[in-house]
C-alpha cells in the first residue's frame, strides 16, 4: 500500500516538472504586428528584445535560468530591466543566463550597469545588455545616463552597437520607469531629447514604461518621428487568471524612428494557458517585447 502511494506521488511530481519544461519549450510569439515594409533579402535582419525579468537575482533557480535562456535564444540583442542592484547575485544571474545561451549554440556577450542612483536602495536596480556576437558588437562602454540621474528614479542605461553589414551604429536606451502611481510621465518626458543630444535618429528607446503607448506624454515623441512597436498589447501577468485571461497592462514597449526599418514586432508569450501562469510567474511578471528590423 505504501509503495503504491509513493509511486503515485513521484509520478505526479514528474509530470508537473515535464509540463513546466514543455511549456517553456513551446513559448510562442503573440500579437504579431507586421510592418508594411518589405524584407530586403540582400540585407541582414536583426532582432531586439526588451524584458523586465522580475527581481533577477537569487530568486531564480537553475531551471528558471535555463527557461529564460530558451525564451530569448533566437534573438540578437536583449535589453533587461530589474536586475537586482545591491546584491551581487543580480550580476551573477545575468552571467548564468549568458552561460546557458552559449551552450545553446551561439556565442553571446553582455554588459551589466552599475546600480542606478535612485532615491532609495530599494528602488535601485541594474540594467543589462546581452548580444549575439556573430551579428552584433558593442562600441565603447555602455553607461547610465548621468544627465538624468536627478530626474529619473532609475536613470536609463545607454549602449551603442555595431550591426553586421551596417555602417552606422545604433544607440539603445534601456529604461525602467517609476511606478504608475508615481507619475512616470514626469520623467519619461525627458527621453524625447535624445535625438537632439546625440544628433542622430539612429536610436531605440525600450523598456518598462509603466504606462501605455496612448498616454499623452508620448505625443511629443510621435511629433518627433518616434513609432511605437506594440499597440494595445498587454505585457504584464495577472497574479491569477480571470475569465480565462492572464494578461494585464500594456506597459512594455519599444520606440524607434524611421531610421530603423521594422518588419515585425510583438510580445513573446511563454505562458499560453492559465494552467501555466503560476510557473510562468517564477520567471517574471512581464512578457518580453521584441522587434525585427533591418
Amino acid at each position: 500500500c505504501y509503495i503504491i502511494i509513493l509511486f503515485f506521488i513521484f509520478s505526479c511530481q514528474s509530470k508537473s516538472s515535464r509540463h513546466y519544461k514543455n511549456t517553456i519549450k513551446e513559448s510562442s510569439v503573440s500579437t504579431i504586428k507586421k510592418s508594411s515594409s518589405k524584407i530586403d533579402l540582400r540585407k541582414e535582419t536583426f532582432s531586439l528584445v526588451t524584458w523586465n525579468i522580475q527581481d533577477l537575482g537569487r530568486s531564480k533557480n537553475g531551471e528558471e535560468i535555463v527557461a529564460i535562456a530558451k525564451i530569448i535564444k533566437d534573438y540578437d540583442i536583449i535589453a533587461i530591466q530589474e536586475i537586482v542592484g545591491k546584491d551581487p547575485a543580480g550580476i551573477k544571474a545575468v552571467a548564468k543566463i549568458v552561460d546557458e545561451l552559449n551552450r545553446l549554440g551561439a556565442k553571446w556577450d553582455y554588459r551589466v550597469s552599475n546600480p542606478t542612483k535612485s532615491p532609495s536602495s530599494n528602488m535601485s536596480e541594474r540594467y543589462g545588455f546581452l548580444w549575439k556576437t556573430s551579428k552584433v558588437s558593442i562600441k565603447g562602454k555602455p553607461k547610465l545616463d548621468d544627465k538624468l540621474e536627478d530626474l529619473c528614479y532609475r536613470e536609463p542605461f545607454i549602449g551603442e552597437f555595431n550591426l553586421k553589414g551596417k555602417s552606422n551604429t545604433i544607440r539603445i536606451i534601456n529604461y525602467h520607469a517609476r511606478k504608475h502611481n508615481d507619475k512616470p510621465e514626469e520623467e519619461i518626458i525627458y527621453l524625447k531629447d535624445y535625438q537632439k543630444r546625440f544628433r542622430s535618429n539612429n536610436l531605440i528607446i525600450c523598456g518598462d514604461f509603466n504606462l501605455n503607448e496612448k498616454h499623452a506624454v508620448w505625443d511629443g515623441f510621435y511629433k518627433k518621428g518616434f513609432i511605437n512597436a506594440l499597440s494595445n498589447t498587454a505585457t504584464t501577468l495577472k497574479i491569477k487568471c480571470k475569465s480565462g485571461s492572464y494578461l494585464n497592462h500594456s506597459i512594455d514597449n519599444i520606440f524607434y524612428t524611421n531610421s530603423t526599418k521594422v518588419i515585425e514586432s510583438g510580445s513573446i508569450d511563454f505562458v499560453k494557458f492559465c494552467k501555466n501562469l503560476a510557473d510562468a510567474r517564477k520567471l517574471s511578471d512581464h512578457l518580453p517585447a521584441y522587434i525585427k528590423f533591418q
